[in-house]
Order: C-alpha cells, then sequence, then structure tokens
C-alpha cells in the first residue's frame, strides 16, 4: 500500500490500483502515469496499491483475499472511486462495485473521460463518442440491472418482453453508426485538403510523442503559431498544421498531432485513426521528448509502438529533447550519450531552436549528390538554392560543379546533370 498526501477539496477522493510485475522497476515509477490522469481528470489521490502478482482469476482480476483488502483499505480512505491501471471486464466491473460499493474503472475509461472533457472540434467529439460508446456497449447491463421488463407491444416484436437494456443497446448501434458515417464525411474532407497539401510540392513534418511533451508549444516555437500550450495531459486532440520557412528558405508545413500514451486503448487508436494519419503521410517526423521525465526510455518505447501500430515507423523521423533546461549538466551529458542524434532544445528559452531548423532543413533536403551543369545554367544553381540545400558551388570556364542535398522535384530536374567523382 503507497499512502498519498490528501488533498482537501471538492474532488472525488479515489484509490488507485496498478500492477508491477517487474520488481526491477520502482513502484513509484509504475503508478506515476495513471497519477497523473487521475489528476488531470480532476480527482484526489488518497492512495495507491500496486500488485506484485499477476493473478488471472476471473473474479476480480485477482485473488478474492486481496480484493477484499482493496476493498476495504478503499473504505478507510473513504474513496469514491477505485482506478484500475489495467483493463477489467464487464464482470469484473459490476463485481469490484458490488464488493467495495465504490465507483470502479479502468485505465481505458479513465482515458476517454479525460478526452471527452478537452474534446473542442466537432471532429474530436464524434471521434470521442464513438470510443465512449464502444466501451459502454458491453457493460450496459451493469446500467439497467434494477430496471423491469417493459410492457405493451404485440407478439413478433419483441415489445412484450423488451428490456430497456435491449432498447439501449438498439439505440447505442444505431448512433455508432450514425457517427461512422459523420466521420467518413469529415475524413474524407481532411484528405482533400492533405491532397492539396501534397499537390503543392511543400513537405510536412509531424510532431509526434508522449503527451504533455510540448508539442503545441515547439509548433508556436517555430511557426508563430498560437495553438493552446497547457501543463496538461492532452492539451490537444486535433492536428493544427502551419508553414514555416527553413534556414534555407525552404518552405515546411507542421503539424501538432495528439499526444500518445502507454497502452492506449484500442477503442482511441481506431477512432482517432484519421488525427493519427497526419502522422503516417507526412514526409518526415519529429519525435519529441520530455528530457525532464524520469520515463524518458519509456516514452520512446511506447511512442515507437504507436507508429508501427499506425503504420508510420518507416518515415523518416528526427528525435528531439524537449525542457533541456530543466536538468542539470550531468543529465544533459548522459541524454547526449544515450541520445546522441537528438536534439536537445527548450521551447521556453530558445535554446537549440537554431540546430533543430538546421536538422530540419537537412531532414527534407534528400540525399548529398554533386552534379556537373553546364556553364550556361546557372538558373538550376539558383533553383537549387530555393528547393534544396546546396553546400558547395564551383564556377569553372565550361561547367558549373554543383554539390547539393536534393529530393523529389528537383532531384528529377538535375537527375541529367548527376556527376560522379573520379576516384
Amino acid at each position: 500500500m503507497i499512502e498519498i498526501e490528501e488533498e482537501y477539496g471538492q474532488a472525488e477522493k479515489i484509490l488507485l490500483v496498478a500492477r508491477n510485475t517487474d520488481r526491477t522497476v520502482p513502484d513509484e515509477t509504475v503508478i506515476r502515469e495513471i497519477s497523473s490522469l487521475a489528476d488531470t481528470a480532476g480527482f484526489t489521490i488518497a492512495g495507491a496499491v500496486v500488485l506484485t502478482r499477476n493473478e488471472p482469476a476471473a473474479r476480480y482480476a485477482m485473488g478474492s483475499g486481496k480484493a477484499k483488502e482493496i476493498a476495504g483499505y478503499a473504505a478507510e480512505l473513504d474513496a469514491s472511486y477505485i482506478i484500475f491501471d489495467f483493463e477489467i471486464t464487464p464482470t469484473q466491473q459490476r463485481n469490484w462495485e458490488a464488493l467495495s460499493s465504490c465507483i470502479c474503472m479502468d485505465r481505458q475509461e479513465l482515458v476517454i473521460r479525460i478526452f471527452a472533457e478537452r474534446a473542442m472540434t466537432r471532429e474530436a467529439v464524434l471521434q470521442i463518442e464513438l470510443a465512449r460508446l464502444t466501451y459502454a456497449l458491453p457493460r450496459l447491463a451493469h446500467t439497467y440491472s434494477a430496471l423491469s421488463r417493459q410492457r405493451g407491444g404485440r407478439y413478433g416484436t419483441k415489445g412484450a418482453g423488451e428490456t430497456q437494456l435491449e432498447l439501449d443497446r438498439r439505440s447505442i448501434i444505431s448512433r455508432m453508426a450514425q457517427i461512422r458515417r459523420e466521420l467518413k464525411t469529415v475524413r474524407s474532407d481532411r484528405a482533400v485538403r492533405r491532397k492539396r497539401r501534397e499537390r503543392s510540392d511543400v513537405p510536412s513534418c509531424a510532431i509526434v510523442g508522449y503527451t504533455n511533451a510540448g508539442k503545441s508549444s515547439l509548433l508556436n516555437a517555430v511557426t508563430g503559431a498560437s495553438v493552446a500550450a497547457e501543463n496538461k495531459l492532452f492539451a490537444t486532440l486535433d492536428p493544427t498544421t502551419r508553414r514555416f520557412t527553413s534556414v534555407t528558405g525552404r518552405s515546411i508545413l507542421l503539424t501538432d498531432t495528439v499526444g500518445f500514451i502507454r497502452n492506449l486503448p484500442h477503442t482511441l487508436i481506431d477512432a482517432f485513426r484519421s488525427t493519427l494519419e497526419e502522422a503516417v503521410f507526412a514526409d518526415g517526423i519529429i519525435i519529441l521528448l520530455d528530457a525532464s521525465d524520469e520515463d524518458i526510455k519509456l516514452h520512446l518505447e511506447t511512442t515507437y509502438e504507436v507508429l508501427k501500430e499506425i503504420g508510420a515507423e518507416n518515415q523518416y523521423m528526427l528525435q528531439v529533447l524537449n525542457k533541456i533546461d530543466c536538468v542539470d549538466e550531468f543529465t544533459r551529458e548522459r541524454l547526449h550519450a544515450e541520445y546522441p542524434r537528438a536534439v536537445q532544445i527548450s521551447t521556453r528559452t530558445g535554446e537549440g531552436m537554431q540546430e533543430l531548423l538546421s536538422r530540419l532543413d537537412l531532414l527534407f533536403s534528400g540525399e548529398e549528390h554533386l552534379y556537373k551543369l553546364p556553364a550556361a545554367r546557372s538558373d538550376l544553381v539558383s533553383y537549387a538554392h530555393r528547393e534544396g540545400t546546396v553546400t558547395g558551388v564551383v564556377y569553372e570556364a565550361d561547367y558549373i560543379l554543383l554539390k547539393a542535398h536534393t529530393d523529389g522535384r528537383l532531384a528529377a530536374v538535375l537527375k541529367e546533370f548527376e556527376y560522379a567523382e573520379k576516384k
């Protein structure tokens, strides 16, 4: 049992229950994320229990003795909720609520609740409602267990014996179908906008990473946008795209995306697939990490897992460590050793931002090639300066040697002049 200092106020008091079968990981690390989620949802954390054994018991997802012990602890704390950092089935949820007289929910329901509070746009509201209904459908029996059967109707219509549960199940299924139709329209509109961006030949880059790593702050710092950036989990649910000009004059589209978490509920991955597709269709990806977070390694692993799940694992990627101003010199050196190719920045102080912009420019400039141009085609040199990254130019009497990073349309234009130096 882990005692947590109580915060008095109007928020409901909760007891957290987590599992830690890997004894090399401290219990505090295991409960840190679920504690942050509960705090974001507005709960007051009264205490936490960390289970060290994984007992696949059907009734409570653990042994009955341990379940009774936890229920008693919740009563001692005067907790109104018990929140589990792992998935519990609808039957287990009902069993727990009967045992403890508390409202019980798992990690998935908690995340959906947070998302519902943060949804602002029409698309986000629809996505959250779809996730909530998908989660709630198998749990309807709990909601209406005390309702009696309805009367009326005629034989063959199920009216005489149809329960409120069956009525609501049908209503939910119908509503889910309607939401999917509306989302299909919204996604079609998003796809049209994406196609327009692709036709403009302006490269795009998606900022992905763990929630609260500073993705919105980075978008604001690079593009001068005014996207709301809060020190809270899931402050951003809808992608925001802004254009900026790189150090060599190249235009790049930068997109802020929804944050990742460990064990992101599949209902939310499915619901937010169109939002996460911004990373799939981007030309490059910035993986943003919080340098001051103790769980940075776990956050990076989670980010790669989500990118793989949505099919974006083969994109060009650039690791960026944000909030570097919040760590000491020893930690900076350790992070540099562990992530040697990452750029260390601070969106708050501006440290490292110029290096980041230079690396972004190289990310979209393609591989370095040597070109031998006719002396009369100096216009191609100017074109390469606009569309690529020129690293060297030598003017001779009969030709021009151009060394540049090229990609896409620029590479196609210069392909016939590609030159291999003799060794």
